[in-house]
């Protein structure tokens, strides 16, 4: 984790040491797990399969129907194991890992004996085998009871296993054992275990997630991402009742509500329940996993914004909205907590369109949070400019108030730009916002008008394009986005006939976008065919225009041609005379075309939608649909 920190710096200098470091963990890692793969493959199955009947991470799940609930559970958890994996024991595998990597190993060590891990004593005759789980834990020598579970109560609140997902095939096995399971007796193995499927889990998630140009690089390097392996490595982490258990939760639940929330072309989750797939979004087994962790951790104000997260997934803005300001009041100790919550809150208000509570949010995330300020006082300056949309033909005065907002927080935004970095370079929002202001005040001069009237297309609609907000509304509130696009091209816009072709590029990809979550994909289509694609890519670069309009234009292209897919292969009647997998051959191309682009505008962020993208193609073409 240490090493994943010292990549994300602002110095290259740190940022490189931080790569070496990253590394020399990725092959650690891996090794400790093909250890433990190793040893697991070598115990009577018997002992493998051995499984209480109640998951020790899940006991707490049905924490509120159990309220009131007590009793004494008698503590003979050793009578329990026949067989232990001792701290001794993965001391050993990792010694093991590094005889085999540097030939170094004594001759008293060269017998394969000495690499592998060995069974504990499993005579317990004077115990006899327990049905299921009472609760194994010790503090300070002081046997205490995990799950609080009256024994009668154990199968009545059991749950099922988690799936055993088809591992790639260039891969061993991730190990999917309960934290009940005879292998985690001792308390060293458990946290070795759970931390080190929480940090490889994290490097391969993470690497896989790269915009494609750099993923090149890393592989050459000799990291490997692995999406579907990271996540089930993380879902084993979390399944363990200590620190490592609930980071991963987090990094799972960061990871759908945000990653996936973010991308459009996802394979769908199959399964129901615990059982369902890693893949797309597993909205059941998520919402079992922030049951769980709200159970463990009920003060933490860490999971309330998760949930608030997963109420905007569900396309219910106006409850993650109300969840957010109710827990304004339940003050966390942790400043960034608080800056996390603002911020959430911030965003949530600009996709329902609130524009007061989302001008006002954003300029209190700039007192909360050291980083990003000028992307804080753009939004703020950008929903300012909406109310002064909204009131300029029917209360002068407010148009003028805000009109006056507007302009200094959209002034104040560049002076902010560029004092944080990362890896010695701008962030990517810092050089938008600079160009967007330079580019307005330009026209301003041109045309001879104030800054608010030098503004293009709805900057706030830009905004919600690029955090994805489109796919977190219900149908009023994307109605709602097609108004406000809509006063570009009114009489109430004096400056639409002087606008240039990539200003009008960007209000047809956000109508594009728009319309395409309203599942009105033949409207889409033609808007982007008449505006974009058919345009010449010199009219759309250089000096102060917007140029990622044309890749982004390919991949809304990518995404109708997978809704298709989808309404083919539901549909008894199909016009278009085409095959679902026609459809994500033509996905494919336009998918391609966005992935070769050349540099523009925020391209990281395009990047990761397509990186998405690219393997959900590629696991579609391997079955996995």
């Amino acid at each position: 984790m240490a090493a994943v920190v010292g990549v994300l710096n602002e110095s290259l200098t740190e940022s490189i040491k931080g790569f070496y470091k990253l590394r020399k963990a990725f092959i650690t890692l891996d090794g400790i797990l093909q250890a433990e793969a190793k040893y697991v493959k070598g115990l009577p199955q018997s002992s493998v399969d051995s499984r209480s009947s109640v998951d020790s991470l899940r006991s707490n799940r049905s924490a509120r129907s159990l309220k009131g609930t007590s009793g004494a559970v008698e503590n003979e958890a050793d009578s329990l194991f026949k067989q232990a994996v001792t701290a001794n024991a993965s001391q050993e595998a990792i010694n093991g890992i590094d005889r085999d990597r540097n030939g170094e190993a004594n001759a008293s060590q060269e017998d394969e004996e000495d690499d592998e891990f060995y069974d504990a004593d499993e005579v317990h005759e004077d115990a006899p085998d327990k049905d299921s789980y009472e609760g194994h834990l010790e503090m300070n020598g002081v046997p205490k009871n995990e799950t609080g579970l009256p024994k009668n109560d154990a199968k009545m609140y059991g749950s099922k296993n988690l799936p055993n997902p088809k591992s790639p095939p260039q891969h061993y096995e991730v190990l999917e054992q309960n934290p009940d399971s005879d292998v985690f007796s001792n308390p060293i193995d458990v946290f070795i275990h759970s931390g080190a499927n929480l940090c490889f889990g994290l490097l391969l998630l993470m690497i896989s997630m790269v915009p494609p140009a750099f993923s090149k690089l890393l592989f050459i390097i000799g990291f490997h991402g692995d999406r579907d392996r990271g996540l089930r490595l993380l879902w084993q982490a979390s399944k363990f009742h200590n620190i490592n258990g609930a980071m991963a939760g987090l990094c799972l639940l960061g990871y759908y509500h945000a990653v996936v929330g973010f991308a459009d072309i996802l394979p769908e989750a199959t399964g129901s329940g615990e059982d369902q797939s890693v893949q797309g979004y597993p909205k059941e087994r998520c919402e079992i996993l922030l049951a769980d962790m709200r159970s463990r951790h009920p003060k933490s104000q860490l999971w309330l914004l998760e949930e608030a997260r997963m109420e905007s997934m569900n396309r219910h803005l106006q409850t993650a909205v109300s969840l957010l300001e109710k827990s304004s009041g339940l003050k966390s100790p942790l400043k960034q907590v608080e800056a996390l919550k603002m911020f959430e809150k911030s965003l949530t208000s600009m996709y329902i369109h609130d524009y007061p509570l989302c001008s006002k949010s954003f300029i209190e995330c700039v007192s909360l949070n050291n980083w990003s300020h000028a992307l804080y006082y753009y939004i703020a300056g950008a929903a300012q400019v909406e109310l002064y949309r909204k009131y300029q033909s029917t209360d002068t005065s407010k148009a003028k108030e805000h009109a006056v907002k507007a302009t200094e927080y959209m002034t104040m935004a560049p002076k902010h730009a560029g004092k944080k970095k990362f890896m010695a370079r701008q962030l990517p929002f810092d050089v938008f916002v600079t160009r967007k202001i330079s580019k307005w005040e330009s026209r301003a001069k041109e045309w001879n008008c104030d800054l608010v009237h030098a503004v293009g297309v709805s900057p706030v609609e830009e905004m919600i394009f690029f955090w994805n907000g489109y796919k977190r509304m219900n149908p009023e509130q994307l109605q709602t986005s097609l108004e406000r696009l809509a006063w570009s091209e009114s009489a109430g816009n004096h400056n639409w006939k002087r606008e240039g072709r990539d200003e009008k590029a960007i209000l047809a990809v956000l109508k594009a976008a728009t319309l395409r979550e309203l599942r009105r994909c033949d409207e889409a289509e033609r808007i982007l065919n008449a505006e974009v694609l058919s345009v010449e890519k010199s009219e759309l670069k250089g000096a102060l225009r917007d140029d990622w309009t044309g890749p982004c234009a390919h991949y809304e292209m990518g995404v109708i041609c997978w809704i298709r897919r989808k309404e083919v292969q539901g549909s008894t009647n199909n016009v278009s005379g085409k095959s679902g997998d026609d459809w994500v051959r033509k996905c494919e191309e336009w998918v391609g075309k966005a992935a070769k682009w050349e540099s523009y505008d925020l391209d990281a962020r395009i990047g990761l939608k397509i990186a998405t993208a690219q393997d959900t193609l590629k696991k579609y073409w391997q079955g996995v649909r």
